[in-house]
């Protein structure tokens, strides 16, 4: 049978804010293996039995860093797929755009496994046999989910509520989803034994998800439809990217696809299965990762701790002390610090919404930004100058562009420039630079096989990001 793992990654994680933000998500956080959680789900996804392609779900702004991250892992070449999507529409608009894609490529008898990209997974061999399950199940025409026993009472999960008696091999047909429940209820939940917490991931045959979308969503299946309909997609052997039309997109429902299909189709069936599953929610849960020293403590980075216990610390970039401090979650980047008790790890989310409201650009940038060129790093911001540390990969070009209100000083530091400066086209090694005045087109690229690095000093009225026009891109990113 074949098998298409479908990995949505569309998820902000601002409760893992200051490390999770909207340019660099939860999935792109380094766990201390160093390897991060979209790269552990397509090196879980890839080890499946019967897997054909892995398709990615994500924002249009990811594609690049997503490819990036799954370049370094993906040394046996498994196919890849892509669903660019304009902006945010929830999981429904998500699973049958991939279930309307994959009909086309793969036909209504494949499955497809939902996956979300910022979970944890630890026990592989227990996952492998309930997918392995979860597909024989779908081939008989149910939509599966796969249901965690609960370790505890609790109430950041929903939960699904599971019939008593058997379908086959231990799969149960599912009685109703239930919403986060208070720490009585969910008690009560775990002491019943037939309530498991909903993970979010599904298996089901494309043609069977595509039936029950048409009876029980069928504004969502028709305006997905649609906008495939008028969306363009780009192949080559082992690749595929479909770039999702705004216009037609905008018309999708926005709704997840617990409430539009699973909580109403009478076709759901649940996996029960222990499988090491968390889905990261918290710097709680990001601590339970490091193991705990004599008093409790957990850090990541250089910390040093006096009569302190049972704290967090996550700061690679700086040495960080704890004095008479106990149970607090202190996690540094280099223009953010956050300070918490662990009892409130899930209030994290309320300052980013504030950071937000506020038109503050830490909820959404860091200091080193992640372009498909390289990358740029703030180093200093102050009235009327920014200077910048950019870094562009080998062969990698930025855009022809134009800046309206600053002007740019590029000094090389290592490697090897070509730069477009308005009518000229030069070549900078290593302590050479330019001058690049406001008003003028310029483009930078690096012709070799080692990073470019250079330092960029603007000045001018106005800074930022968005005084930039592009004539020509390499990565589709054209204004002009």
């Amino acid at each position: 049978m074949e098998l298409i793992p479908v990995i949505l990654s569309g998820g902000v994680g601002s409760r893992l804010w200051p490390v999770s933000r909207e340019a660099h998500p939860k999935p792109f956080m380094a766990l201390p293996d160093g390897q991060n959680l979209i790269q552990k789900t397509f090196l879980r996804a890839v080890k499946l039995e019967g897997v054909v392609e892995v398709l990615t779900v994500t924002n249009r702004e990811l594609l690049f860093k997503t490819e990036d991250e799954y370049r370094t892992i993906n040394s046996s070449g498994h196919a890849q797929g892509y669903i660019l999507e304009p902006f945010g529409r929830n999981t429904a608009a998500a699973v049958a755009a991939a279930a309307l894609q994959l009909a086309q490529t793969h036909g209504p008898q494949a499955h497809m496994l939902v996956l979300a990209a910022d979970h944890l997974i630890q026990d592989e061999q227990a996952f492998r046999a309930a997918v392995n399950k979860a597909m024989a199940l779908a081939a008989q025409g149910w939509l599966v989910t796969f249901g965690i026993k609960p370790q505890y009472p609790e109430t950041g999960f929903g939960y699904i509520e599971a019939a008593p008696g058997a379908i086959v091999d231990g799969a149960l047909k599912v009685e109703r989803f239930v919403e986060k429940p208070d720490l009585q209820t969910a008690q009560g939940y775990v002491a019943a034994g037939n309530y498991f917490w909903n993970a979010g991931m599904f298996c089901f045959q494309v043609g069977t998800v595509l039936e029950e979308l048409e009876l029980h969503a069928p504004d969502v299946l028709a305006a997905v439809a649609k906008t495939l309909e008028a969306s363009r997609v780009a192949t080559a052997p082992g690749y595929s990217c479909l770039s999702l039309d705004a216009d037609t997109f905008a018309t999708v429902p926005d709704i997840s696809i617990d409430y539009a299909l699973m909580e109403r189709s009478r076709k759901v069936a649940t996996i029960p299965c222990d499988i090491g599953w968390s889905d990261i929610g918290s710097w709680n849960a990001v601590s339970e990762l490091t193991e705990a020293d004599e008093q409790g403590n957990r850090f990541e980075g250089e910390v040093l701790a006096y009569g302190s216990s049972n704290n967090y610390v996550n700061s690679e970039e700086r040495l960080t002390a704890l004095v008479g401090v106990q149970d607090l979650l202190v996690v540094d980047t280099p223009d953010a610090v956050l300070i918490a008790h662990k009892d409130h790890a899930q209030d994290v989310k309320h300052i980013v919404k504030r950071l937000k409201s506020e038109g503050h650009t830490a909820h959404l940038l860091h200091q080193t930004v992640h372009r498909p060129w390289g990358t740029y790093t703030t180093l200093e911001d102050g009235e009327r100058f920014k200077i910048k540390r950019i870094v562009v990969k080998p062969k990698a070009s930025l855009s022809l562009q134009m800046h309206h209100h600053r002007s740019e000083h590029w000094i090389v530091v290592s490697g090897m420039a070509v730069v477009v400066n308005d009518d000229q086209e030069l070549m900078l090694n290593t302590n050479e630079s330019t001058f690049i005045r406001a008003g003028h087109k310029h483009r930078l690229q690096n012709p070799g096989v080692i990073d470019l690095v250079l330092i960029e000093v603007q000045s001018g009225d106005y800074l930022g990001e968005d005084d930039i026009i592009r004539f020509e891109d390499n990565y589709g990113r054209c204004d002009a």
